[in-house]
């Protein structure tokens, strides 16, 4: 038995009257399995096209995840739904869930630049105190 994500009933009645409707084309995949899938791969951190099937086609829950994202579904939906202090448990995801490039903490890749040898001359302790201080010979007063 596989280890899938659906939406409870509570969560889609209050997720359903923000979806859009009417779509031109051919019928939809059912919106609460594509929402469903959509959250099982952010929750997992799964690729796309490793969707289990029972979500619906891989290509169609990534297009329509890109699609609404893309036209600000996702954030019409979560401030409506946010405003009305109805946020279901299973919608609320924390930084665990999103995968991040390793180089995304926002430093400079790469080694160190090395300083150069006058550089780091300059940069010597010119005072004399610090090394009889840790000899312990300096001159009592």
């Amino acid at each position: 038995m596989r280890d899938l994500f659906w939406l409870s009933d509570e969560a889609w009645a209050v997720l359903e009257p923000h979806l859009p409707k009417n779509q031109p084309g051919k019928p939809r995949v059912d919106d609460r399995r594509v929402i469903s899938g959509i959250l099982h791969i952010l929750k997992t951190g799964g690729r796309w096209r490793d969707v289990p099937p029972e979500y619906g086609p891989a290509k169609t829950i990534y297009n329509r995840y890109t699609r609404w994202a893309r036209r600000g579904v996702w954030q019409r939906i979560f401030g409506k739904v946010a405003a009305a202090g109805a946020v279901p448990h299973e919608l609320c995801l924390d930084s665990t869930h999103v995968k991040a490039h390793r180089s995304a903490s926002g430093g400079k890749g790469g080694s160190l630049p090395k300083r150069s040898a006058s550089r780091a001359a300059a940069e010597r302790r010119k005072s004399i105190v610090w090394p009889m201080l840790v000899a312990g010979s300096l001159p009592s007063p």
